[in-house]
């Protein structure tokens, strides 16, 4: 099979304006994530709709294609994407891997983690998933947390811990039981993605507001790979100076 790593990055961020061009030792995040993802794939593109990031793809010497910007997720984005590239390409992809743009330490190992999951052939979507290994983590609702079963395929995502431990002070969930949370990075077959940006919202998507839950209720199954690397999301320039502090210890 053909594997592509796609990008998405947008300049305009409420909490962390032209967070993509944000200056890392020298490297602008987005270029970092850049070249970490092509340690691990052949094919990388990032998808953009701002000229600003653009310019500074092409500048470094990456792959860079303009969709967009109405699009109500990163899922619409990366769609439109592929579509693009298909039509400057002439070699066809057959898995999509989502890389997010702000995650400038993402692991090569993680994406050839989340590779694995299409030696099934079942696998339409797959993700990762990390151990959490603290409680503070079991309640953070900004860390979601999923089940899954023995087939590794994932039962449902939430903000809240699940499953809940009876009879335990919740101060030892995690030391009762092993609590998963899902590190966002996806990979979809072509027209398992075209087939997800056709779906309305759910109920349990808007109630979460976690987007995979959509695709659990219209009866898609989401393969996952366990990782032991964590992600480091930038979402405002204090993230990135814990990031960098705790990487450099």
């Amino acid at each position: 099979m053909n594997y592509i790593g796609i990008i998405p990055a947008r300049f305009a961020s409420t909490r962390f304006p032209g967070k993509p061009l944000a200056d890392i030792n020298g490297k602008s995040m987005i270029q970092r994530v850049y070249e970490q993802a092509s340690k691990a794939l052949e094919h990388v593109y990032i998808a953009t709709d701002d000229s600003r990031i653009s310019d500074h793809v092409k500048a470094f010497g990456g792959k860079v294609v303009i969709t967009s910007d109405k699009h109500q997720s990163g899922t619409d984005r990366l769609a439109e994407a592929i579509d693009l590239i298909h039509k400057l390409h002439s070699e066809r992809f057959d898995v999509i891997i989502n890389i997010q743009g702000d995650e400038p330490f993402i692991q090569p190992a993680q994406i050839k983690e989340l590779i694995s999951c299409f030696d099934n052939p079942l696998t339409k979507i797959a993700s990762l998933v990390k151990k959490i290994e603290n409680n503070e983590d079991v309640f953070d609702v900004n860390k979601p947390k999923v089940i899954f079963n023995k087939k590794m395929q994932a039962i449902y995502f939430s903000r809240s811990p699940i499953p809940y431990i009876r009879n335990t002070e919740k101060e030892k969930w995690h030391l009762k039981h092993s609590f998963y949370k899902h590190i966002g990075m996806y990979a979809y077959k072509v027209k398992a993605l075209q087939e997800l940006t056709e779906l309305e919202q759910s109920p349990l998507e808007l109630a979460e507001s976690l987007e995979q839950n959509r695709w659990i209720e219209n009866g898609y199954v989401i393969y996952l790979a366990i990782t032991k690397f964590d992600s480091f999301g930038i979402d405002t320039p204090e993230d990135l100076k814990k990031a960098l502090t705790q990487k450099s210890h």
